[in-house]
């Protein structure tokens, strides 16, 4: 059984604050700061150049990976961590409509996270081929599976509601008509188990600084699945994609197996603390981990239906129909949360009107749920909200 009281110890938690935002940006783990302080001054202060073999940078990205793995269901060698979540979304998708050179669909899903989206459409267009970016709604996915389908993008968990599509049954649908199956795990890696190799997924992707705690901007990953590991095709041939970077070929030749998804150096301060932030997962069990999440977010739902009539429950109610999030909707959502903000209670805000709060058991407790409500009920019920300064949009939500 996961000791979440000794997992919250292992975190920088400030006084004063309950933080319900962990499935936008995870906390600081204390052995990151450390490990962050060591490199700069040890390493790179210390070593320079050297570092590269000294301290075994280079390897940071496959290294990392393999811990990611663990997480996610993948065995080792499969996962390759660097770049930014839309790049390795771009490259996943651009290997997965290869594999298929006869479609032209690319199917998704209306609840998708519209940088996906974005980054699908485009690559789409830069192809000049043809081809289609079909989008359905979320429970439409399964009947919109044809053969022209090339591949299916997915993201397991709705960003907005926490909507939770079942992974397995939808990989097995898009084997069955010939696709490609492609999963987006920015809201599902740690928060909830992940059977990527038990899902038989042919890609996937996700980033880091959520759940897994690496940091503002932390690298992102990338698992290909074995059996596509000799065919799947980088369209971003960068030069530590090489079989051989150092050797200055002058032309490009796929490193083996998922090391071909590598592109430019990797980020060295950035990985290294994502290391350290993993340290926090060792002899953790997800199980445990979805089962205390969904003991929160119950608890939660509870107690904003019993003293918060103003709200509107907009997540699964079923909580294994939804990730580690709940939303609520309030037409004067963004005044409701800086206002809550500033009472101490984080989370935040998706357009047009959802309150949105995520349930992290590493470092979160029921009595915490319970006051966050309390402080939400009051701050309804004052009107405290309806201030000029609660209003006063950010450039961030």
């Amino acid at each position: 059984m996961t000791d979440f009281a000794a997992t919250r110890a292992l975190f920088h938690l400030p006084p004063g604050v309950i933080y319900l935002d962990g499935n936008s940006l995870g906390p600081l783990p204390r052995a990151a700061e450390a490990r962050a302080a060591a490199v700069i001054r040890e390493q790179w202060g210390e070593r320079l150049i050297r570092g590269w073999n000294d301290c075994e940078w280079m390897a940071l990205p496959t290294r990392v990976g393999d811990r990611i793995a663990r997480l996610v269901g993948a065995p080792a060698g499969s996962v390759i961590t660097g770049d930014t979540l839309s790049i390795k979304l771009f490259q996943a998708l651009a290997a997965a409509i290869a594999l298929r050179p006869d479609r032209r669909v690319v199917l998704s899903d209306s609840g998708n996270f519209p940088s996906d989206l974005y980054i699908a459409q485009s690559l789409l267009d830069s192809l000049g081929q043809g081809h289609e970016l079909r989008v359905v709604a979320p429970e439409a996915v399964a009947d919109a599976i044809d053969d022209s389908v090339a591949v299916t993008m997915l993201t397991e968990v709705d960003y907005r509601t926490g909507r939770l599509h079942d992974m397995r049954a939808l990989t097995a649908s898009a084997h069955a008509a010939g696709a490609i199956a492609l999963w987006d795990l920015a809201h599902s890696a740690g928060a909830l188990p992940v059977d990527l190799a038990g899902a038989d997924a042919d890609f996937a992707v996700g980033c880091t600084y959520k759940y897994l705690n690496g940091g503002p901007g932390a690298p992102a990953f990338l698992y290909l699945a074995p059996r596509h590991a000799e065919t799947a095709r980088p369209i971003l041939s960068g030069w530590l994609g090489h079989r051989a970077p150092f050797a200055f070929e002058r032309d490009y030749a796929p490193a083996p197996g998922v090391e071909r998804m590598r592109v430019g150096t990797p980020p060295v301060i950035a990985l290294s603390v994502l290391d350290a932030a993993l340290d926090v997962w060792d002899g953790v069990d997800m199980a445990d981990v979805r089962a205390a999440s969904i003991g929160l977010s119950q608890r939660f739902i509870a107690e904003v239906e019993t003293r918060c009539p103003q709200l509107t429950l907009t997540s699964p109610r079923d909580p294994h129909a939804r990730g580690s999030q709940v939303s609520v909707a309030h037409p004067q959502a963004y005044a409701v949360m800086q206002a809550l903000i500033a009472r101490g209670v984080i989370g935040d805000v998706r357009a047009p009107d959802l309150l949105r709060f995520g349930f992290t058991p590493l470092y979160l407790c029921e009595e915490e749920v319970v006051r966050a409500v309390a402080i939400l009920a009051d701050v309804l019920a004052t009107g405290s909200w309806d201030r000029p300064e609660h209003h006063a949009r950010a450039a961030v939500t």
